[in-house]
């Protein structure tokens, strides 16, 4: 791959890309991603025995929050013009699968922010359960965080 490819490199190192002179345009992005757990996690999640509180509730807002604050954490991100945000979670017997999707307004996609989305979500899942979660050597053999990814991107 030539330097050319990467459009936030320049011969003096790097810049944001210049969106400014792109029509608005209503976007969205799904991302999607999944956290491990033991049985005996997701039984006191689905039970709120979790003593930190209500776990799902608590990565929803999270996730929300990683959405809105994701051009402040990844350098070359734009601010959004965000219009809508939805967290999702899919609890199995072994893991939570969470999808975030975002919408907004603007001249640049969503799908950071998506990812972050669903990144904070599944980080936070884990803060509330790692009590429950680690073994006698305070090791997680079990839990593991997987397969983020973004699902769809779109100009709608």
């Amino acid at each position: 791959m030539s330097k050319e490819e990467f459009t936030h490199l320049t011969e003096k190192g790097v810049h944001m890309v210049e969106v400014g002179d792109k029509n608005h345009q209503r976007r969205k992005a799904i991302a999607t991603g999944k956290i491990n757990l033991q049985e005996k996690t997701i039984a006191m999640i689905e039970n709120e025995e979790i003593k930190k509180g209500n776990v799902l509730t608590t990565a929803q807002i999270a996730a929300i929050q990683g959405v809105k604050n994701t051009s402040s954490m990844i350098p070359l991100c734009h601010p959004l013009n965000l219009t809508g945000i939805e967290v999702d979670f899919e609890v199995k017997s072994t893991e939570i699968i969470c999808t975030v999707s975002v919408n907004s307004l603007g001249q640049t996609g969503v799908e950071m922010e998506a990812i972050t989305g669903v990144s904070l979500g599944l980080l936070t899942i884990w803060d509330m359960v790692k009590a429950v979660e680690k073994d006698s050597d305070g090791q997680y053999p079990d839990t593991s965080i997987t397969d983020i990814c973004v699902i769809k991107k779109e100009k709608i």
